[in-house]
């Protein structure tokens, strides 16, 4: 199942791209949200080799999720994957320059089932699926505000 969104901002595309590869500050928003995140390469600097493992709970469940930056092309383009026990996820973050001082993020997320149980959830999800769409952009946008905020 795959969600995308775009996100229009009014800063240049450098600057935007700097927000969200500023793992620090992702880390921080998701402990402030209640999730656990350890970081597995305690490098500093952003780039692929970064992994986390999150833990969370969702609808009454605790989840872990490991995820790992496996392509960081400065200025433009970031992928995350990530497992956890019933779902692979791909997270792609694409920066665009409209203008010198405007800017788009492309942010699409892809999660496909490791298991029945994972296949007939999400099957149950499509029906459900463009409710699901507005929710993700929400949340995309609430992440994006909180970060250019921290």
């Amino acid at each position: 199942m795959k969600f995308s969104t775009r996100f229009d901002s009014d800063q240049p595309s450098a600057e935007l791209f700097g927000i969200i590869s500023d793992f620090s500050r992702s880390e921080r928003s998701l402990r402030a949200r209640g999730a656990q995140v350890r970081r597995i390469d305690p490098a500093q600097d952003p780039g692929t080799g970064l992994g986390w493992i999150i833990d969370f709970n969702w609808r009454g469940q605790g989840r872990k999720v490991r995820l790992d930056v496996t392509r960081f092309d400065r200025p433009s383009h970031i992928t995350l994957d990530g497992h956890s026990d019933q779902f692979d996820l791909s997270i792609n973050m694409t920066v665009v320059a409209l203008s010198r001082v405007k800017s788009r993020l492309l942010f699409e997320t892809e999660i496909r089932p490791r298991t029945m149980r994972a296949r007939l959830l999400l099957q149950t999800a499509k029906l459900g699926k463009s409710q699901l769409g507005r929710k993700y952009d929400q949340r995309i946008a609430d992440f994006l505000t909180h970060l250019r905020a921290a």
